[in-house]
């Protein structure tokens, strides 16, 4: 199911990711609204923000980050 707000335990699982790619968490940015496209982006600042989909049922969603994360990074 998609999501309205993004809960601790969304954001742990997304982390959960983060951290099998070797990204620091203070890197990392999550908003707590969800939009519609999600967005995995590089901020001017350097971190990367990534925004849950919210027309999208989460788990297929967080299934894709890593591919997403690593388009961004360049790899």
């Amino acid at each position: 199911m998609p999501i309205d707000v993004v809960s601790f335990a969304h954001i742990s699982r997304i982390l959960g990711v983060t951290d099998s790619l070797g990204l620091s968490r203070e890197w990392v940015e999550i908003p707590l609204s969800p939009e519609s496209p999600g967005v995995v982006r590089r901020l001017t600042n350097g971190k990367l923000e990534i925004t849950v989909d919210a027309d999208q049922p989460f788990e297929d969603w967080l299934e894709s980050l890593p591919q997403h994360i690593q388009r961004i990074q360049g790899a």
